[in-house]
């Protein structure tokens, strides 16, 4: 409620410290409605507010006022046009032939008349011009008709000889194994749905209910599933990993709507340091984001857990039986200054950014040295740059308003500044979480498309497929010509389950055909 003139408070002293109050909520409010209208109308790019200390010193007035018109339009020289337009990295452009790996379908273009326009006689052939272009042939069904030839002898008496049927993934179904691999990576991989897929295949005249691939789906992550288990038990071996959670929703039947489910994310790569982890990521679905669900995953697992600030990694490091280091992320603290700058502008903010640009610059001129080397670096040249940052923050802090957006980006950081400096001490950690939070991507993507899973069982089948075909990408392999090759030889059995490592993307040799489509 407003205060009218005769609830005012006589005592100076109480007047000060209403018009602080006042003055506190009204800073708050106005940060608030800053981001609201920056999360509906403005540019949500972080990379925009990577500004230098010269741009932000450059007072530029009303640019529709005082730029003329032919600037304003972009009609300027074609040179500084074409700068102001390149942002970011070049565009990839295929310059020069064709990939030479690809068949070439050769059509012969004959003129309408080979005789001379001027004696009539016959033309004769002098040479040639090729051009080659780009072309596609649309992706077609067949029918794999098997047949399966039958001997005796004429002289015994014993029984007929007869190959065995090759093994498949739907035993007694009528889907190939191939077929199969398809659905999954393009659901998994590509994130194209299944009731899409069908209508694909519709349109060719293929007519089947789209619970169908599901089911197929679901025999496929059955036959998979002991991969998928020692995947994650290497990833909780190793000393550090990555863990990020995204929301998942399921259809609930029974209240004829979707319960929110949880994925969870557990990644390692060593590819930085040039360590001995390959890159992978294993999904878990869970219907918490509990700290105790986060104890039953992480059982196993001890030594350092590179995360954002949720609450259930710290109560976790706090309660769990085994050692548990966190390093948190350094991209979470920037982004609280990212929002600061954009609503208020404010020039420590700005000043915040330009130094852990500094810092990240250090990062990406050590990436890929030994974890020695990358530690040296860090306690030289990195070590102070964030010393010197966090004795500003102390020192702001205590000069501006404790609910303003500068101060929680100021408090959030130092709150969390020990896992945030952890990867000063030690070369194997890294400055922030991004390697999960790309890895989490692919199932928020999925997560626009597919909309939600079906049951709990087709979250479990969500989180085996894609935790291995999305490895298979993070470790340049070509998903479909894995995922085929992979469950081929756990299916027939020429890979038993002792030799199931010989599997993992990490660790896999194509054979057979797999050999020339890899």
């Amino acid at each position: 409620m407003p205060i009218r003139p005769d609830q005012l408070p006589q005592d100076p002293a109480e007047l000060a410290r209403l018009v602080i109050d006042l003055t506190a909520q009204v800073d708050k409010l106005t940060a608030l409605l800053g981001g609201l209208r920056t999360l509906i109308f403005a540019s949500r790019s972080e990379r925009l507010c990577a500004l230098s200390k010269d741009q932000m010193a450059l007072d530029l007035g009303d640019l529709a006022a005082v730029m003329p018109a032919a600037e304003a339009n972009d009609n300027g020289p074609p040179d500084q046009h074409r700068q102001k337009q390149r942002r970011g990295r070049e565009a990839r452009r295929n310059i020069g032939a064709l990939p030479a790996h690809l068949p070439r379908v050769e059509e012969v273009i004959e003129p309408a008349v080979k005789t001379c326009p001027c004696c009539g006689g016959a033309l004769h052939r002098i040479g040639e011009d090729v051009r080659e272009a780009l072309g596609v042939v649309p992706a077609s069904y067949c029918v794999k008709r098997r047949i399966f030839p039958k001997y005796v002898c004429r002289a015994c008496v014993e029984g007929v000889v007869q190959a065995k049927a090759p093994a498949r993934i739907v035993e007694g179904g009528m889907v190939e194994n191939e077929l199969v691999a398809q659905i999954a990576v393009a659901k998994f991989a590509r994130h194209l749905p299944v009731h899409r897929q069908v209508q694909m295949m519709a349109a060719q005249g293929i007519v089947i209910d789209r619970t169908t691939p599901c089911l197929w789906l679901k025999r496929l992550a059955w036959w998979l599933r002991p991969l998928y288990d020692r995947q994650l038990e290497i990833t909780h071996a190793q000393a550090r990993i990555f863990c990020d959670e995204t929301p998942l929703p399921v259809l609930d039947p029974g209240r004829r709507r979707t319960k929110r489910g949880q994925f969870w994310a557990h990644a390692m790569d060593d590819r930085p340091w040039g360590g001995p982890a390959p890159p992978a990521v294993t999904y878990v679905y869970a219907a918490s984001r509990s700290a105790r669900e986060l104890a039953r995953q992480l059982a196993a697992f001890d030594g350092i857990l590179q995360v954002d600030g949720y609450r259930a990694y710290k109560t976790h490091a706090r309660t769990a039986e085994r050692r548990v280091a966190l390093a948190f992320c350094f991209a979470h603290a920037r982004r609280k200054f990212v929002e600061a700058h954009k609503i208020t502008g404010s020039p420590f903010a700005a000043e915040v950014i330009d130094r852990l640009a500094d810092v990240y610059g250090i990062e990406a001129r050590i990436r890929g040295r030994s974890a020695q080397e990358r530690r040296a670096v860090r306690q030289a040249q990195t070590r102070p740059i964030l010393e010197r940052l966090e004795a500003d923050m102390k020192a702001v802090l205590g000069e501006i308003s404790r609910q303003s957006k500068l101060a929680q980006a100021c408090r959030y950081t130092l709150e969390h500044w020990t896992g945030l400096t952890r990867f000063l001490a030690d070369g194997r950690i890294e400055i922030d979480s991004n390697i999960v939070e790309r890895n989490i991507r692919p199932i928020s993507l999925g997560r626009k498309n597919h909309l939600f899973a079906g049951s709990e069982g087709g979250a479990q089948t969500w989180a085996i497929l894609a935790s291995l075909i999305n490895t298979a990408k993070l470790n340049g392999i070509d998903p479909q010509t894995w995922l085929l090759d992979v469950v081929e030889r756990i299916v027939s059995g020429r890979t038993p389950i002792n030799r199931i490592d010989e599997l993992l993307a990490s660790n896999w040799k194509p054979a057979g055909a797999a050999v020339a489509a890899a």
